[in-house]
């Protein structure tokens, strides 16, 4: 079996070709490329026209053309993989990612042609006690307190001040309960909380498995009751901007919207109106629509606003553990045939 790795200068290829090699099956022909960057700063400016833009903003190494020919798997961290490439795959039979995000892999070409697409979420627990910190951080103005103490302000009065209260009092709804949505409302149920869920793609039935005190209503339903909402959704042409103006305009004046995914998936409008008029109670965001943040954003106006520059995910581990958790990701998927992880197998034939 022919593996081709693209590593780049985050994930390196010799982690990619450790976790390669690591794949059953016996001894592997793995072939390396790099997606070649200077620095990490050219690295994630390219990253970020990726995430913005898809996976044909960038161009992928022109040795990943000459070797994928004859390839069965494509492993990579963020190279671009586009339709061409993946034609270019005639004996392709498996795409892996190991992070999270999926905007620069072309998963509608990958499924056209019947290839699984599988990813891992490297990130999940930091990521997940992040979106629970910053509840955490809005709610109490953890956050502003901070700000205005180092400034030499003894500051009591915030814009919540009205309707402050324990967490454990408080109803989240968590919208996305995949791998990353199952650590936040475990971590909720374990403060006490209550928690609600809506997802698509899994029923209560569903729900009922995953061992967890979790209530799946429907979307309307859940902007409707929950006093913080929490945002766990990959960017697709369903999700890209559908926490809009229709769904804010549900919430209660006295909730908080949190968002830990991807900026794609917020109205940005819809959330500057409401924090304006406070129409919600207010939210904390770690992702942005332009990074980093333009000094004249109007969100660095708003009081009610608790942000990060894209921290979540940032834990010392992460990259470097991401291959081998991505081959035992496709490890698992090959010995049981199902995968949350397989990002298009619902639409594709095993």
């Amino acid at each position: 079996m022919k593996i081709l790795v693209i590593g780049d200068i985050v994930v390196s290829c010799d982690l990619l070709v450790e976790a390669a090699k690591s794949l059953p099956g016996g001894e592997h022909e793995v072939v390396a490329v790099e997606w070649k960057s200077e620095t990490r700063q050219e690295f994630q400016k390219k990253a970020l026209n990726i995430e913005k833009n898809g996976p044909t903003a960038e161009e992928p190494p022109k040795e990943a053309y000459e070797q994928i020919g004859d390839a069965d798997i494509l492993l990579s961290h963020f190279c671009p993989i586009p339709e061409d490439l993946i034609e270019a795959g005639k004996n392709l039979k498996l795409i892996g990612t190991c992070r999270g995000g999926m905007e620069h892999v072309d998963i509608a070409a990958a499924t056209k042609r019947n290839i699984p697409v599988i990813h891992c979420i490297r990130n999940a627990e930091a990521t997940s006690d992040f979106a629970v910190g910053l509840m955490f951080a809005e709610t109490r103005n953890i956050a502003r307190a901070h700000a205005a103490v180092k400034q030499g302000v003894w500051r009591k009065e915030y814009v919540n001040n009205q309707y402050t209260t324990s967490m454990c009092e408080m109803t989240v709804g968590v919208v996305g309960l995949g791998h990353i949505g199952k650590l936040v409302a475990k971590k909720c149920l374990g403060i006490g909380m209550k928690v609600i869920a809506h997802d698509p793609f899994v029923t209560q039935e569903k729900g009922d498995e995953i061992g967890l005190d979790v209530k799946m209503v429907s979307k309307e339903e859940l902007f409707k009751t929950a006093d913080i909402i929490t945002l766990h959704l990959r960017v697709t042409p369903e999700t890209k901007n559908s926490i809009n103006k229709e769904y804010i305009g549900l919430m209660k004046p006295t909730a908080y919207l949190i968002n830990t995914s991807r900026a794609g998936v917020l109205d940005k409008d819809a959330l500057v109106e409401a924090l304006q008029n406070r129409t919600i109670g207010g939210a904390a965001i770690d992702v942005f629509w332009e990074e980093p943040v333009p000094k004249d954003d109007v969100l660095l106006t708003l009081d009610n606003l608790t942000m990060t520059p894209h921290n979540a995910g940032n834990v010392v581990d992460a990259l470097p553990k991401s291959p081998l958790l991505l081959a035992r990701t496709i490890k698992e998927f090959w010995d049981t045939g199902k995968s949350d992880m397989v990002v298009n197998l619902r639409n594709i034939t095993i």
